[in-house]
This record gives structure tokens, sequence and C-alpha cells, in this order.
């Protein structure tokens, strides 16, 4: 055992058989599994969390292929290094089979112009690309290289497949065999929590459980929950502000308030407020939310959002955190219209494309008596002269008369 490797370093699978989690696509009946184990890979790009295999499911499939393996990571390597693994592939004498496999690591990071030197080697097949993100890859990856290559989404590990991660680390020798530990499988499954589908984090925080534990007089290593909780950092989120959970959480935010749902509601901003998403951000959605979906079913919401937007503003965290909670529960428990969004929508669809008409003479404006005399205003009636304040006359133009904008809907009272 090289001791200076990383423990998540050394129990990286070597075989499929070693590999753990990803049944969705890894399972002995699925695509891929089959394909890496006939060794005829086309190029695929695989997307996820941090922690959950990409780098692993590489180099299994490292392992177990015939062609020619290379590793780059994006963030060191260049134009240059895709040139000579180029070279390298097309030379008869470093490489018959005239085909190599590149795992191309955090892949996002490639700008335009390397992922375009790729291109016509990975569509020639003389490159089969194996690209690894943690980035939506639709957002990331040129689409040229996308459209040529089989898109996989990993998913987080489970608790269950780090449990079982970790319990492999203690008894491998190539992991923590070597030592002499004890640990109940409660302990390891709190670890597996705390990880929240990163094995990393979750083999990095048992490494340093037991190599910083004496031994006990029994001759055993005990790593106790307490020890545990001092060796690994904090429940990780899976959250990034700037990627794409950004824009998955913030939706789910959304659509909770939007759907009625309060405890989602919360859920979900405390997941925001725990990835450090800002709480202004968070307030402009609520704000809109109250106006969009609560809108003239309850116009007090947007009155509450915006004051609960202003006051996050002065006050600033922590506490702005019960202000953005209040806003949010009470848009969610509001009854909801969307008539003012419907209406808008529809209003501006029809002065975009259509012959929409001119403004009725009487409601236009006649600051000058002259034009009084050219029919402006005139004919106009003021609703205020009549029972009820309210006297029926047109407003649309001629060629808009019958079109509807507004529909009342059972929520709206007014």
């Amino acid at each position: 055992m090289n001791s200076k490797e990383p423990l998540a370093f050394r129990m990286r699978p070597k075989t499929l058989e070693e590999y753990v989690g990803q049944e969705h696509v890894l399972g002995k009946d699925k695509i891929l599994y089959r394909t890496i184990k006939a060794d005829r890979l086309s190029s695929i790009i695989l997307f996820g969390p941090p922690g959950c295999g990409k780098t692993s499911l590489a180099r299994v499939i490292s392992e177990t292929t015939k062609y020619k393996f290379y590793k780059i990571n994006a963030v060191t390597s260049g134009v240059a290094e895709i040139k000579k693994v180029i070279e390298e592939t097309r030379n008869f004498m470093l490489n018959p089979t005239g085909k190599s496999i590149l795992f191309i690591d955090e892949i996002h990071r490639f700008n335009k112009l390397q992922q375009d030197a790729l291109l016509p080697y990975v569509e020639n097949g003389t490159i089969i690309l194996i690209g690894a993100t943690t980035e939506n890859p639709y957002f990331e990856v040129n689409k040229a290289l996308i459209s040529r290559s089989m898109v996989i989404k990993l998913e987080p590990l489970t608790t269950e497949n780090v449990f079982t991660i970790l319990k492999n680390a203690i008894t491998r020798k190539d992991g923590l065999g070597e030592y002499n530990i004890k640990v109940e499988d409660e302990t390891l499954k709190k670890l597996a929590i705390i990880a929240n589908g990163d094995v990393r984090t979750a083999l990095n925080g048992l490494e340093i459980a037991v190599l910083t534990t004496n031994m006990d007089s029994d001759g055993y290593i005990h790593i106790t929950d307490e020890i545990v909780k001092n060796s690994v950092q904090d429940r990780k989120a899976i959250f990034d502000k700037n990627g794409e959970s950004h824009y998955d959480n913030i939706s789910a935010f959304i659509k909770s308030m939007r759907g009625s749902d309060p405890d989602a509601t919360v859920f979900y901003l405390a997941r925001a407020l725990n990835g450090g998403e800002d709480p202004m951000f968070l307030a402009r959605r609520i704000v809109i939310c109250a106006s969009e979906d609560v809108g003239l079913a309850n116009p007090q919401a947007l009155i509450l959002a915006n004051s609960a937007m202003q006051a996050v503003h002065m006050v600033g965290m922590p506490e702005a955190r019960i202000i953005l909670s209040e806003a949010a529960l009470y848009v969610a428990l509001s009854k909801k219209s969307n008539a003012s969004y419907m209406a808008i929508n529809k209003a501006l669809d029809d002065v975009k494309n259509k012959e929409t008409g001119e403004v009725p003479m009487h409601i236009r404006n006649a600051p000058i008596e002259d034009m009084k005399k050219l029919g402006y205003h005139e004919g106009y009636l003021y609703p205020h002269d009549f029972p009820g304040h309210y006297v029926e006359q047109q407003y649309l133009p001629d060629k808009m008369i019958g079109t509807k904008y507004y529909v009342k809907d059972e929520n709206i009272q007014l």
C-alpha cells in the first residue's frame, strides 16, 4: 500500500464488478455496462455532482479497454496536449489500432477553440472521448460534441452506496485493512449521511479518523460517532450557486410557492441559504411569485413581499432568513391567480404581432382647444358623472373590439 496516496484514490474501482452505485446506467442489462464489457464504447460525456464516480468510471474503462488510454485535465491542459494525443494515435508504430480513448476531466472548462480542436477526430472515430463535468453539458459543451456523444447523468451516490464503500475500505488491503479498526455500522452510516452522496468526502473523513486516533490497550483503533464528527466537515450540501443546481433549486423553490406547498417552499429556501445564495436574489423571486402566481387573488401578497425585500436589504443575514421565510410562506399559503400574468402576456403578443388600430378619438388627449375641433376627446363620457361611477363606452381600438385579456377566475374577489 502506498500510504502517500489518499484513501479515496486507493479505493477507486479497477473493474465494473468493484464499481458501486449508478445502477441506472451500469446495471448488467444496461447499455453502458454492455458496451464497456464488450469494449465497444463510443464517445460519452458523464455529468454529475462531485464524488459520484465519474473519474472512477473512466479508470474502470482504462483498465478494460484494448485501446490506448489518455487522461488530461481541462484546467491544466490545452490544444497542444490534444494535438499530442492525436499525433500519437495516428502513429501506427505507437498505436496500431489507430484509435485512442481520451478522458478529459472537467471538460466544461475547455473553451470553444479547445473543444473545436477535438471535433473532427471525435467525428471520424480517431478519438473516443470521455468527458467528465459537474456542469450540465447541454449548457457548457460544444453542441457538435454533444450530438456525437452519449450524455450520461450520474446521480449522487445513495447512503447505502457510500456505506458499502466505507465497509470495503476498512477491510481491503489497499484501503485501511492493515489497521485494526473497530467501528459500528451505525457510525459508518452517519458518516455516509454526512457525505451526502460524495464518496470522496466520506473516505477522506474515515481516513482522518483512523490516522488521528490512537490505538487502545486492546490493540484496536475504536472509531466513535464523536471521532467521525470531528474528522469530517458538516453535511455537504449538493448546491452550487453558480451551477446547474442553482437553477434547479430556485426552480423548485418557485414551483413550490406556486403549488401552495409550504413545507417544500421552506425546504428549498433553506437549501439555497445553506448553499450561499444571495438573500436579495431570493427576495426578488418571492416578489415576482407574489405578482405572477398570487396576483389579484391576494394583492396584499405583493405588498408584503416587497416589504420583505426591503427588510432583507436593511437587515441582512442571518436574520434575513426569518423575513424570507415569512414572505415565502405567505405567498405559498395564499390563494392563486395568474390572471394578471396571462392578461399582459396576451396583450403584449397582440401589440407585437397584430395590426391593432388607433386609440379611439374620444379617449385621446386634447391639451389644446384646437385639437378638440379635430375630434380629440370629443364624446368622452366621464365615469364619475354617472351612477355607480361607471358608464359603458368604447376604450379599445376599433380593430380590437371584443378582445378579452383579463379573465376573472374563482379566486379573484375584486
